[in-house]
């Protein structure tokens, strides 16, 4: 790490065939969410996009599935102070090229994991244009919400004397079983959850920017993570 901050990384084998002049390509990406705007397709249409930010991302870790039980590759980005950084995170990042642990450790199942080695940087070219993604990311969360806010329930009617206007209903049973069946849905904790939107379309691929941008909305707030998988 330099005396900046800034993350120092190790280029790819000259001779590893899944290496790019940008680094290697693996079959899903990590990046982070900047926001939305609008860009003009091939027919002159207006198209709705995210624009998603790639940061360095490097392969701390090659799983095979001889040794681990499956194929995947980690990869590791951002540097983690020192005080924050625990002995275990430092020898485990220190081959990948982190003088510390690393702010995230995130993991892409690859069927193939042959010429792939720790250092590498990956490349944002692993998708390109007009490639279709599952998009994962935590959606906003939005505190404790009641039943028609949480779960779309109707409500009663709006006039002064009902007196049942957002409630959420009868929720038991009679004498038997003389209770609240599990899985009832209440008022509770909404949104900051796993969410996972398929057949996203990758609109394009800006290299020189480390931008991809995808067609319409994607969960989460700006700037937390979302991943990118091809289908």
């Amino acid at each position: 790490m330099t005396e900046t901050g800034e993350q120092q990384v190790t280029a790819a084998p000259a001779g590893d065939a899944s290496a790019s002049a940008s680094g290697v390509k693996l079959r899903g990406l990590f990046l982070k969410k900047v926001g939305m705007t609008s860009v003009y397709g091939d027919a002159g249409e207006m198209i709705p996009v995210t624009v998603l930010k790639m940061e360095p991302w490097v392969v701390s870790q090659v799983k095979t599935t001889e040794k681990d039980g499956y194929s995947a590759v980690q990869i590791a980005s951002g540097a983690k102070r020192a005080t924050r950084s625990t002995k275990s995170e430092r020898g485990h990042l220190a081959k990948a090229g982190f003088e510390n642990g690393a702010q995230y450790v995130r993991e892409v199942r690859q069927d193939s994991v042959d010429g792939l080695t720790v250092g590498s940087q990956v490349a944002i070219d692993s998708l390109v244009k007009g490639d279709v993604v599952r998009v994962t990311a935590t959606s906003k969360g939005k505190g404790f919400a009641g039943s028609v806010k949480r779960h779309n329930f109707a409500g009663g009617p709006a006039a002064h004397g009902s007196k049942f206007h957002r409630q959420p209903g009868s929720s038991g049973n009679r004498t038997w079983p003389g209770r609240v069946m599990p899985g009832k849905r209440f008022p509770g904790h909404l949104g900051d959850e796993t969410v996972t939107v398929r057949n996203v379309h990758i609109v394009d691929v800006l290299p020189e920017e480390s931008v991809i941008l995808v067609k319409g909305p994607v969960p989460g707030a700006r700037h937390s993570l979302v991943k990118l998988v091809k289908e």
